[in-house]
């Protein structure tokens, strides 16, 4: 048997509060002492949000699977995403000199395996002649909120980049992430027989009150 790419965690939570995050700031992986508003914090808190909105959307599919047996694959898929997640929560908390060789982590087999379930699942779906909206059902429209808060989380991702050293695997895991959430929510659509809800700009006010 080889050994596990990461360490497992050792973690003893004990006790939730410290208090010592009193003054406004937090501790990174290391021990260093940052401010809770710095770019590092607020990327991977965003992380952890978008994580959160996943798995809603689990929840979600978990009520409707037993009707629509085929939306287990997309199950699978997000709660192996959750995880990745945490990992990329996990480097992103951690500066360069502190990162351990098995940390966990995001890697480009996480991103090729993305790109593998984005170019699967969008063969099923016709193409796309406008735009669409979040819509038509419940799980359609929470996939697109992970969708669109994948979408910070990259720019904030990239933003600390150009400030301090990250790994380029954390902005292009993002950036496929959010395409495959988009993906995901179509096909979601398919799957349930919910009408998609496509951009019409006519239905806007001010072109109601031209006709």
């Amino acid at each position: 048997m080889t050994d596990k790419i990461f360490n497992e965690p050792k973690v003893a939570l004990n006790r939730i509060y410290t208090r010592r995050g009193d003054s406004g700031d937090t501790s990174l992986v290391g021990g260093q002492r940052v401010g809770k508003d710095s770019l590092r914090i607020e990327c991977y808190g965003v992380v952890d949000e978008l994580n959160s909105y996943v798995g809603l959307a689990c929840v979600s599919i978990e009520e409707t699977v037993q009707v629509v047996e085929d939306l287990s694959v997309l199950l699978a898929i997000l709660h192996r995403v959750q995880h990745e997640l945490f990992n990329l929560g996990s480097i992103l908390a951690t500066l360069p000199e502190d990162v351990h060789p098995k940390q966990a982590r995001v890697t480009d087999a996480e991103i090729a395996q993305l790109e593998r379930e984005i170019d699967s699942m969008n063969r099923a779906l016709e193409p796309l002649r406008s735009f669409v909206l979040p819509g038509g059902s419940r799980l359609n429209a929470e996939l697109h909120v992970c969708r669109t808060v994948c979408r910070r989380a990259e720019r904030l991702a990239v933003a600390l980049s150009r400030q301090e050293s990250t790994p380029e695997e954390a902005v292009r895991y993002l950036n496929r992430l959010s395409d495959a959430f988009f993906v995901w929510s179509r096909w979601a659509s398919h799957k349930i027989g919910a009408p998609e809800v496509l951009w019409q700009p006519n239905l806007s006010a001010s072109a109601k009150s031209e006709s």
